[in-house]
């Protein structure tokens, strides 16, 4: 029984949002990529990081961007590959944690898409980011102290997103079902009917 109201669940959401794009917000360790990944393939879905479209667009790494150019180069560029990412339909799209802080990428989103918070806890953050010695933002002594600002700073804009669902220490199936079950509650589904594609 429950197997079959989420494949409804799944087909309500697909016949929804028609050709506007799911897009993931949240910080660096949410689990944006690993969820949208398994997101996309139950709503078979392409699936795209926005990350890893703005490292092939400048042929080099996220820290690479970092160190060459420096934070306000790698937004403006960041902005530019989510922009138009956006127009591309149906899809999962991944954002890095600072993308939906600018507020032309956030209205954009909200033109075109529907916007979900992957919402993490610092311990949980924590856990994850130490994993990965790639975080430009965190290469520094206090890696946690950087994430507590981080979340002071980023959570009232994430707030504003569409869905909000609790990122937790479970299995990635677990949390895609939980976004899927935010997502066929969301009730403005209306707003992509005035959506321009």
């Amino acid at each position: 029984m429950a197997r079959r109201s989420l494949s409804q669940e799944i087909e309500n959401i697909r016949e929804k949002l028609g050709n506007h794009p799911i897009v993931l917000v949240g910080l660096m360790g949410a689990g944006k990529s690993s969820i949208g990944r398994r997101l996309a393939e139950k709503l078979n879905f392409p699936f795209v990081d926005a990350d890893h479209e703005i490292e092939v667009a400048a042929d080099k790494s996220i820290a690479e961007i970092f160190a060459d150019h420096g934070e306000a180069y790698f937004r403006e560029g960041e902005r530019r590959v989510i922009s138009r990412l956006i127009e591309n339909g149906a899809q999962v799209l991944a954002t890095g944690g600072g993308a939906f802080i600018n507020d032309d990428t956030r209205e954009r989103i909200a033109g075109h898409g529907v916007s979900v918070w992957l919402k993490a806890d610092l311990p949980l953050l924590m856990k994850r980011v130490n994993k990965r010695a790639d975080r430009p933002l965190l290469l520094n002594d206090d890696p946690q102290a950087i994430m507590q600002r981080l979340m002071d700073e980023r959570y009232p804009v994430y707030a504003k997103a569409d869905v909000t669902v609790e990122s937790r220490d479970v299995q990635h199936t677990q949390m895609v079902n939980d976004v899927i079950k935010m997502l066929a509650k969301w009730p403005n589904w209306k707003r992509l009917n005035n959506a321009t594609n």
